[in-house]
């Protein structure tokens, strides 16, 4: 299995024959709007596609959402609809999804009902697990999505959370599946008012602590309401005694993982 940080949520996994592009953001730095309104009204995205990107792009087989409505163009906006719908590519997400997307004319391959359960997925199985993306007021606003856990034939199983903060059932969930990679959203995401929406350092160092496998983290340094740098993630995982199993990669950086 590989896995290259692409920018903020947008990752490809390398899955033997297969090469899946999870939740792109494909726009040119500065293109999307801010997502903070009374201060740091940087533009977004706030970094530019890693160089490459576009022809690493060439080879994708399948995209996989984990949740795309209510404004969320972090995991799906129009430079990658567009790229998706030229190519027709295969698009995997949930049911809750599917129409939506179907009617941007992408070719939508939702996972059955009951996708919690384990799903026929590549030559092995994903479910999905649900996401809180956001508590509170805040949290009642928000397209709350999913995250998966694959499991093929030997590959490591691997956990992409989607846009979460660290609730009781993640918890219950890493302690009871134990995935041998997890994929987390880390960088402490929050609007002008309410609280993170997902993962701060924190809640990323909990999540290590529970996880006897490897952690990547990404949403960082790329959406201008994500405060949490690597630089400071990676000293409070070395403080923390969890470097050697979290992994801050940069963007457009390509981690091979047994």
């Amino acid at each position: 299995m590989k896995i290259q940080q692409i920018r903020n949520a947008t990752i490809i996994l390398e899955l033997g024959d297969n090469r899946v592009l999870v939740d792109p953001m494909l726009a040119r730095k500065g293109a999307l709007p801010s997502l903070r309104f009374f201060k740091d009204r940087q533009r977004n995205p706030t970094v530019e596609l890693p160089e490459g990107t576009h022809e690493v792009l060439q080879s994708i087989t399948h995209c996989l959402i984990t949740h795309c409505q209510k404004g969320h163009f972090d995991h799906l906006d129009r430079a990658a609809t567009r790229w998706l719908k030229q190519r027709q590519t295969p698009v995997i997400c949930t049911p809750h999804d599917a129409a939506h997307l179907a009617k941007l004319g992408l070719n939508v391959q939702p996972l059955p009902e009951g996708h919690r359960e384990p799903t026929p997925f590549l030559g092995g199985v994903i479910r999905s697990v649900r996401c809180t993306h956001g508590e509170g007021v805040v949290g009642r606003l928000m397209e709350h999505g999913v995250g998966y856990l694959i499991e093929l034939p030997g590959e490591p199983s691997l956990y992409l959370a989607g846009d979460t903060i660290l609730t009781p059932g993640v918890r219950d969930f890493v302690r009871q599946h134990q995935p041998q990679v997890s994929v987390i959203p880390a960088g402490g995401a929050r609007f002008d008012v309410g609280g993170d929406i997902i993962m701060g350092v924190s809640d990323v160092l909990e999540f290590t602590r529970l996880c006897a496998g490897t952690v990547i983290a990404n949403h960082l340094e790329a959406i201008n309401h994500c405060p949490v740098t690597r630089a400071g993630l990676a000293r409070a995982a070395r403080d923390a005694g969890s470097a050697e199993r979290l992994l801050i990669p940069a963007d457009g950086e390509v981690l091979a993982l047994a």
